[in-house]
């Protein structure tokens, strides 16, 4: 019996001859082989030799629109510099000009340069998406039309975070308000969980607990831990796309500005520098909103020494009326009074210019409530009350006095000891009014005025 060993060779053999077949090359006794035998390739062969008809059939239609330009060699037809290719040798020739993968583009200007069938561009397409190697390899889509997040209308409503490092030794979490853009740095050992969670509840102390937190796919905010932290506090916790770091586009500008502004600030030690970039940072308008991050976070500006350069209108007012307290003051003293004392105060009604009273209490710094011997109360400032050294029981012209227009009647438990009520003016017996004598002699002097009388300067030109 022969050997199993010769039928494996047999069959290594024959395996061999097929590979070769596969690889054989097309020339042009082929292609003229290919040309003869198809149907519409050997018509367009004799029409182009022998001239073509007034009318030909639809599937010519392609090679008529171009037959000025067709020639035949060698049993081939070519349309300018290249050679039209049969159907049945057109696949061969998609494997042949595909074979390094090169690329639609590519492929395209090779075939271009040497054959041409009808629909030779549509063919070469879909042999680059069929390809299975390719499109492993293929390069990303366009990129999506952007979508901006929306801008929450308070501060700490939601915040995007993320980690920066290492980076100067460390590592720092980031902490961006998307409303404000306020930022906040902590920098910590290690990116875990339990470092996370701790300096996040530090900034909560301060601002409060967010609606909603944004941040990447990292180990440290996918966790258990992180998530109980999130679910406790009733924050909405949002994950962006795995490998997609523009989905988090303000966190992650907010680490390249951190990175970027650590590098240039000067400092003895990495807190001086932090503290630094932070306060310059948060001092200056943002180029979205246009105001400072800490004007809408905090809605005051911070202030720094830039605040020297402008005029303090506070300080110069409080100079001025210092200055003019001490220019009158030099010779002025502060007269007081306590509640009981007994005074003068002035009178702008009828009667007497002082009248006696009595201090009721402090209205203010330098005015008091007095009553006076009817039981009327008045304000008078300190300027309007002196001392008095005896008391002073009012008089019948003091009686008669018309009250005043700021006056108000004080009710029995506040007088003065030792003082009770005097009757108004309007409530004592009138007097009979005795007419005087008049003399029938005597006429009345009429008196004028001597004054000169001038019409106004604006009258001067006026004609009568």
């Amino acid at each position: 019996p022969v050997p199993d060993s010769a039928s494996e060779q047999e069959m290594a053999e024959q395996v061999l001859m097929m590979d070769v077949l596969d690889d054989t090359l097309v020339d042009t006794a082929q292609i003229k082989r290919w040309t003869a035998k198809d149907v519409v390739l050997s018509q367009v062969h004799e029409y182009t030799l022998k001239g073509w008809p007034v009318q030909t059939d639809a599937g010519l239609k392609p090679y008529r629109q171009t037959k000025l330009e067709l020639s035949v060699r060698d049993g081939c037809v070519l349309w300018g510099a290249r050679v039209i290719i049969p159907t049945k040798g057109r696949d061969k020739i998609l494997k042949l000009l595909h074979q390094t993968h090169t690329g639609m583009s590519k492929m395209k200007g090779l075939a271009r340069s040497y054959v041409w069938w009808p629909g030779m561009d549509e063919n070469i397409e879909r042999e680059v998406q069929a390809c299975e190697e390719c499109q492993k390899h293929h390069k990303s889509p366009p990129t999506a039309p952007l979508h901006p997040w929306e801008w929450p209308e308070s501060p700490w409503s939601r915040i995007h975070v993320d980690y920066a490092g290492p980076f100067l030794g460390e590592m720092f979490l980031i902490i961006v308000d998307a409303h404000s853009k306020w930022m906040d740095v902590y920098p910590v050992k290690s990116s875990t969980s339990q470092v996370t969670v701790e300096k996040l509840r530090q900034s909560f102390s301060v601002f409060g607990v967010p609606k909603m937190l944004v941040s990447d796919n990292g180990t440290c905010f996918t966790s258990a831990e992180f998530e109980s932290f999130m679910k406790q506090n009733g924050i909405d916790h949002v994950r962006s796309a795995p490998f997609h770091p523009s989905s988090n586009r303000l966190a992650e500008r907010a680490v390249q500005t951190f990175k970027e502004g650590m590098k240039k600030v000067k400092g003895d030690t990495l807190q001086t520098r932090l503290s630094r970039f932070l306060f310059s940072y948060r001092i200056t308008p943002h180029a979205t909103t246009g105001l400072s991050p800490a004007e809408l976070m905090m809605s005051r500006r911070l202030r720094s020494v830039l605040d020297l350069l402008m005029p303090d209108m506070k300080n110069k007012v409080q100079h001025k009326q210092l200055k003019q307290k001490e220019n009158h003051d030099t010779k002025k003293r502060l007269r007081s009074f306590t509640p009981g004392d007994q005074v003068f105060i002035r009178n702008y009604s009828y009667g007497p210019k002082w009248i006696p009273a009595v201090i009721v209490r402090a209205s203010g710094p330098v005015s008091y409530i007095v009553t006076i011997g009817s039981g009327q109360t008045m304000k008078r400032h300190v300027d309007q009350v002196r001392a008095r050294v005896a008391d002073t029981v009012p008089s019948t012209v003091d009686r008669e006095v018309e009250p005043l227009q700021d006056q108000e009647v004080v009710p029995e438990c506040c007088w003065p000891a030792g003082t009770s009520p005097q009757p108004m003016a309007s409530e004592l017996p009138e007097a009979p009014e005795t007419p005087a004598p008049e003399d029938p002699s005597v006429s009345p002097v009429l008196r004028r005025s001597q004054r000169e009388r001038r019409p106004p300067e604006t009258l001067k030109d006026f004609i009568r």
